[in-house]
């Protein structure tokens, strides 16, 4: 039988840094990024798939602000359900033009993914989550003034809004994502984290406003699949300690108690790898089994590992 993986793709395999957040420019990404997952994993295992969406829910906010005298604003919670929709949307397509040109059929579902999140997370007190563009100091105090954004500096790339990013419990939809996974399916599920929800006092479900770090949310997603690996793919080949310095250090093998260590000595900043890492450490300690850190380019070599950091028990 097939293994079970499950796949982060992170946001420059949808958009890279500098580029025009156009559907054309997202779709030329991403039929890259699918010719890699269709070549190198769909053989060997099932796969789910999980992406970001953080850019593009701050360009539907910024949108959807210009607009606002004329169409009332989403709340970000239906935000997130549009952009798991569009986004989705081009990794299926992607996708499934990648089999027809390697010669294979196989059917591709993208599942607009709820996640129950706690209504009293210390998270909506502490705004963390980074959405939207990045901006210059001067503009990033104009709009927290006029807007009332809490805004922050993301690892020395400029200043984004932040927004509450509460922990993930449950996954509405998962006995779905299972049946569809049983068919051999391909499945894009937890789009953006997924959209937070969470059950009122009579059991109903509730939308609210926040975004779910897409890693701990693909993290819990592997969990409740009981997948055999956690694939989370970005930027970089490799994890690194004190990353960008002169003594920067790549990693290639990371216990669980050496990544909180270094986590705890602020190796892995809370806007780019330390989700990552936490997200590892969560999959791994619950299943122990391997989560690998990679770029999308180099996630051949390092299943069989030449290359890539795997976080291991």
């Amino acid at each position: 039988m097939k293994k079970t993986a499950v796949v982060a793709i992170g946001g420059n395999a949808i958009q890279k840094k500098g580029e025009k957040p156009t559907s054309e420019t997202m779709l030329k990404n991403l039929e890259t990024t699918s010719k890699y997952l269709v070549e190198f994993l769909a053989d060997e295992y099932k796969l789910v798939i999980t992406h970001g969406n953080g850019p593009q829910v701050g360009n539907l906010l910024l949108q959807q602000e210009c607009a606002k005298d004329f169409i009332p604003p989403f709340p970000i919670d239906v935000n997130d359900a549009q952009t798991q929709g569009s986004i989705g949307y081009m990794i299926s397509q992607s996708l499934i033009n990648a089999f027809i040109r390697n010669g294979k059929r196989k059917s591709v579902c993208t599942v607009i993914t709820q996640i129950l999140v706690d209504p009293n997370d210390q998270a909506f007190q502490n705004p963390t989550k980074p959405i939207g563009p990045f901006y210059e100091k001067e503009e990033a105090e104009k709009l927290a003034k006029e807007k009332g954004w809490k805004m922050f500096e993301d690892a020395g790339r400029g200043y984004r809004r932040v927004v509450p990013s509460p922990k993930p419990l449950d996954i509405v939809e998962i006995e779905a994502i299972k049946a569809l996974l049983a068919t051999d399916t391909v499945v894009i599920a937890a789009g953006g984290g997924g959209i937070p929800v969470f059950r009122t006092s009579d059991n109903v479900l509730k939308g609210v406003e926040a975004v779910i770090d897409k890693d701990r949310a693909s993290a819990l997603l592997a969990k409740l699949l009981n997948a055999d690996i956690l694939l989370i793919l970005t930027a970089v080949e490799k994890v690194f300690l004190n990353f960008g310095k002169p003594e920067q250090k790549p990693l290639d093998i990371l216990t669980t108690k050496d990544a909180k260590k270094y986590l705890n000595e602020g190796h892995f900043p809370k806007g780019s790898m330390g989700p990552k890492i936490e997200a590892a450490i969560d999959f791994v300690e619950a299943t122990g089994r391997e989560c690998i850190i990679t770029s999308i380019e180099k996630v051949k070599e390092a299943l069989i590992g030449n290359t890539g950091t795997r976080i291991i028990p």
